[in-house]
């Protein structure tokens, strides 16, 4: 179905572009990508190339309503006996507008509602253009990807409704509905709701949450807010709580899980055009009384105006382990055409107190080309030290083409 859809979303566009020449409009970007890294399921060299196609035909009829959007990919392994891979993302029709009211989409989708985010092959409506109050309603097959294809039944469906506020500027709500089936069964029951209000030109307070119908209980809750007391400065406050739920339909919907909850205070601070600086503490809280404390600083500088500079350093202590470690990473603008960049990241931590500390390393470089103003090459290039392995060379190039 994957490799199919993709060959699909390569004649298509083609197909109606060339019945509509009059009025169509092609728009896009290929990327094609070299990647060599080691395969960490049979600990083998391997070296795959890649077609990354995303695109869009617009103005397929006269109003300009109609219009066309697909995004997959293709993968060839070249040396470890994976062979030939295909992903079809999306690839769905929409019709805007339709009596001044409604938007329909038909086709392969990527859905998305506070209550939950799904992939269908089906369809959604949105009724955007009728008073103070929106709706949006989708259906269809639920996708599944497993590793190499797509993996699903018959029964696996999805379906999700959501009413939302409409044309208020300051205000942002939504109350939604998401269910899931696995083979005719229910796996998912959810009810979600996301709130987002400005406030005084310089303050967003926000919140969504979602609440589990068949174990009856909140797996997450959001409540935040962003401060700019002036122009060059962000004060961020959040409070996030989440509790592991599974589909009903799963052995690891019967296991215990843990609650967990943390406070994030976090400040962004533009000094000047060439100096940020922003810090962060996080307190987490774990099942059982445990809890842990995150430390965040870093540093942004443009000491020379072709050269940008990066520096971040965390330190992690409680439960989760002891872990502390930095890191940078520089940019280099040789020309407006080509910049070379580098960086490194160094982590020290201690899984337990029974362990002794490790050290994990990434070490990087980079570059990219501007050949012209819609097609743009880059490299990268690194190595990972770790407890694992002295040496893990893996790379990519990516050559991108807009049209």
């Amino acid at each position: 179905m994957g490799i199919k859809g993709f060959t699909r979303l390569l004649l298509l566009g083609s197909v109606l572009t060339a019945s509509t020449a009059w009025s169509a409009e092609i728009h896009g970007r290929s990327s094609t990508q070299l990647l060599w890294f080691n395969n960490y399921f049979n600990d083998q060299r391997q070296i795959e190339l890649g077609e990354y196609l995303r695109m869009s035909v617009t103005n397929l009829d006269k109003a300009g309503k109609a219009s066309l959007f697909g995004y997959g990919r293709m993968t060839q392994d070249l040396n470890n006996g994976e062979g030939f891979n295909g992903r079809l993302y999306y690839l769905y029709g929409e019709y805007r507008g339709l009596f001044d009211k409604l938007d329909i989409r038909l086709g392969r989708q990527f859905v998305n509602l506070a209550a939950g985010t799904a992939i269908i092959d089906g369809g959604q409506v949105d009724l955007n253009n009728a008073g103070p109050i929106g709706l949006t309603v989708f259906g269809g097959r639920n996708v599944i990807f497993s590793l190499d294809e797509e993996n699903g039944h018959g029964g696996d469906l999805a379906l999700g409704v959501a009413a939302y506020l409409n044309g208020f500027k300051s205000t942002d709500l939504e109350v939604s509905w998401f269910r899931k089936w696995d083979d005719w069964n229910i796996a998912r029951d959810t009810l979600g709701a996301s709130f987002k209000q400005y406030l005084f030109n310089n303050l967003r307070v926000y919140g969504n949450t979602r609440y589990d119908v068949v174990s009856e209980t909140f797996s997450e809750v959001l409540a935040g807010a962003k401060y700019y007391p002036t122009s060059n400065l962000v004060l961020t406050g959040e409070w996030y709580q989440s509790y592991p739920v599974f589909d009903a339909t799963s052995i690891y919907s019967v296991f215990a899980v843990d609650r967990y909850q943390e406070a994030v205070f976090r400040a962004d601070y533009t000094i000047t055009e060439q100096i940020a600086v922003h810090g962060g503490y996080t307190r987490q809280w774990f099942e059982g009384g445990a809890n842990g404390n995150i430390y965040q600083a870093g540093l942004s500088v443009r000491p020379l105006e072709p050269l940008q500079l990066n520096f971040e350093y965390d330190n992690n202590q409680g439960y989760n382990g002891k872990t502390h470690g930095f890191i940078a990473d520089a940019y280099y603008d040789v020309t407006k055409s080509l910049q070379l960049s580098g960086g490194i990241a160094y982590d020290t931590y201690q899984r337990d107190v029974m362990s002794d500390d490790e050290i994990a390393r990434l070490y990087w470089v980079g570059g990219k080309y501007r050949l012209a103003k819609n097609m743009s090459a880059s490299l990268r290039v690194e190595n990972n030290v770790n407890a694992v392995y002295d040496n893990d060379v893996q790379g990519r190039f990516v050559f991108d083409y807009d049209f």
